[in-house]
C-alpha cells in the first residue's frame, strides 16, 4: 500500500509527553507512532501499527526459516499469577 504523505493520520506533538522520561517513549509520542489511553495502555496509531507489522514479518520469515512455530497467548491471565509475582496484593 502507498499513500500519500498527506493522506496519513499521523498526529505529532511538539512538546515532549510531560510523564515521559524514557528518550524513547518521548519520540514515539511525538513522532505520532503511539499514544497512552490510560495507565498502562498504549494504542499504536497508523504509522506505528505498519512498523510493528514489519518488525513481525520480519520475525515470522525468520522463525519460519529455523523451523520456529508461532503461537498467540492471551492477554487476560488469572489474578493468581499475578499474586503469585508480588504485583498484585
Amino acid at each position: 500500500m502507498v499513500a500519500r504523505q498527506s493522506q496519513l493520520f499521523i498526529p505529532t506533538l511538539r512538546e515532549d509527553p510531560s510523564d515521559a522520561e524514557a528518550v524513547s517513549h518521548k519520540l514515539l509520542v511525538r513522532g505520532g507512532y503511539i499514544r497512552q489511553v490510560s495507565a498502562g495502555v498504549w494504542t499504536f496509531l497508523p504509522l506505528g501499527w505498519r512498523v510493528h507489522r514489519k518488525v513481525e514479518q520480519i520475525v515470522r520469515e525468520e522463525m519460519d526459516a529455523i523451523g520456529g512455530q508461532e503461537m498467540l497467548m492471551p492477554v487476560l491471565t488469572p489474578v493468581e499469577l499475578w499474586e503469585t509475582t508480588g504485583r498484585v496484593s
